[in-house]
């Protein structure tokens, strides 16, 4: 090679670079990376994202989906709009393209709740709000990676092709989710946001010296009936979570939140259609036996569907935090953070001089207080999401119906089994009765999963890696995957 290098006295070199003498590697950035948010031409954020995407790699490799594969038929966002947003195709686990995306600009945004309402949305970081905002962003994005690990292991158990598909679906989009939380960190956090996203890497989901972040992503996802009940309920946290970042003044966490929210559609189908076809063949079969006790025709009884949801429900439950919380309504009145729907709400967004309810445990009562409806907000959010999954609760309970089965499930007390708020060191049954700890104890295991119970549904786990085979703990699907048929080979090994 020819250079312009010189050595100094104290051996230094210093002048031009070295001209490469073999081919140059160039990442294009709008193939691999697909995106827009300009990246091919931002060199600074080109450089952050080179020296990340690496280690991202690694972990992907190190603590990702587990289970040795070809390719998947996988859906891959490619751009904002409708032909691109869903981009079907095989695809090497290894060589998704994780993309990075924010919604449609539209109209110039104004912010629509808090001290700042009517301003124009924040298209950089307030200094005065830069540690809130990055605290909310690193809250959100270490959920996403926490999920996929505590997933890893599912494939080598999975019930059908189909559902292993649907499982890596949920794996690549959390990694995606990911990813655009790390863009906003690189891109509007400097060296803190660029030492913020090692830190996503470095927690491991249960690790119990680096563990993540809240405590839901934590637990173990032992079984599919597990990962069924936490798309269910733990992604529709994530839905309300996002929904309430969707509406942030600071318009690029907005827009980036905006864009999640249709991949998140997706993981909540698979929780509900995922338990709703686990209920169907245990309503089939309930019928059919006229007994509840099933491990002996290979299903999972209903009363046990019942605790797994009582324990998935309640640990998602303390995603939403205390009841009142002067963080929360410091969000809001900053702009930071809005409610649920907050474009819809028939108030003046300022919550000012508005009280709202909340429960209390007193005296050996519940009962309730009223309390600032700012320090309410966590609450108000939760309350929201409750209703939402009864909604679900319809329709598994509609097979039910259907197979002229008379049991029901039905959603445990808000104060069950809560570790975080005004119930948290309380015995609340799931009929919403106060206990002592000697009641509890006498009555947990009729109320949550046993180590029995686990090691039950773990014996029913065989892997059905056979196109159009399904195990016989539940129902096929009605329909295949972007129209094809149930009997695709999703997965190629």
């Amino acid at each position: 090679m020819t250079t312009g290098e010189v050595r100094t006295a104290d051996g230094d070199i210093v002048g031009a670079a070295p001209q490469p003498d073999g081919p140059v590697s160039v990442i294009d950035y709008t193939e691999r990376i697909p995106n827009n948010v300009g990246l091919a031409t931002d060199r600074r954020l080109q450089r952050a994202l080179e020296s990340w995407q690496p280690r991202f790699l690694d972990w992907w490799r190190a603590l990702g989906p587990s289970l040795p594969t070809k390719d998947v038929y996988l859906r891959t966002a490619v751009a904002i709009g409708r032909d691109g947003w869903a981009s079907w195709d095989r695809v090497p686990m290894e060589q998704y393209r994780w993309g990075i995306f924010l919604s449609e600009r539209g109209e110039p945004r104004q912010i629509g709740f808090g001290r700042h309402k009517g301003e124009p949305a924040w298209q950089e970081v307030p200094g005065e709000y830069r540690s809130e905002l990055r605290r909310l962003i690193v809250v959100q994005g270490d959920t996403e990676p926490a999920s996929v690990e505590q997933q890893r292991h599912l494939g080598a158990t999975a019930p059908s092709l189909y559902d292993l598909r649907n499982l890596f679906q949920v794996n690549v989009e959390e990694g995606r989710h990911l990813w655009a939380m790390v863009y906003l960190l690189h891109a509007y956090f400097g060296r803190d946001g660029r030492e913020e996203a090692e830190q996503l890497l470095r927690r491991h989901s249960g690790h119990p010296d680096t563990p993540r972040i809240l405590g839901a992503f934590n637990e173990e996802t032992t079984d599919w009936l597990s990962f069924f009940m936490f798309t269910y309920f733990t992604d529709r946290d994530g839905k309300y979570q996002l929904g309430t970042l969707k509406e942030s003044g600071f318009d690029p966490l907005a827009r980036t939140c905006e864009f999640m929210l249709r991949e998140e559609a997706h993981h909540m189908f698979v929780g509900t259609t995922g338990v709703q076809r686990i209920v169907q063949r245990t309503a089939q079969l309930m019928a059919a036996h006229g007994t509840d006790g099933l491990w002996q025709f290979g299903a999972i009884p209903l009363s046990v569907i019942q605790k797994y949801l009582n324990l998935q429900f309640s640990l998602s439950l303390d995603l939403f935090g205390s009841e009142t919380s002067s963080n929360a309504a410091a969000y809001f009145t900053a702009g930071l953070k809005g409610r649920w729907m907050e474009t819809r709400r028939q108030d003046d967004h300022l919550l000012t001089d508005a009280t709202a309810q909340v429960p209390v445990v007193a005296d050996g009562m519940l009962s309730v207080r009223p309390v600032p409806a700012l320090t309410a907000l966590n609450l108000d959010l939760r309350d929201e999401y409750v209703a939402d999954c009864e909604r679900g609760l319809r329709r598994w309970n509609a097979e039910l119906e259907r197979a002229g089965v008379d049991e029901r499930l039905v959603l445990p007390h808000v104060g069950f089994n809560r570790k975080v708020g005004t119930y948290a060191g309380h015995f609340i049954s799931p009929g919403g009765e106060l206990l002592d700890q000697v009641g509890w104890q006498r009555q947990a295991a009729d109320w949550l999963p046993t180590d029995e119970d686990r090691a039950r549904v773990a014996e029913l786990m065989v892997p059905h890696y056979e196109a159009g085979s399904f195990a016989g703990w539940l129902a096929p699907p009605a329909v295949g995957i972007n129209d094809l048929p149930v009997e695709y080979d999703y997965v190629r090994f």
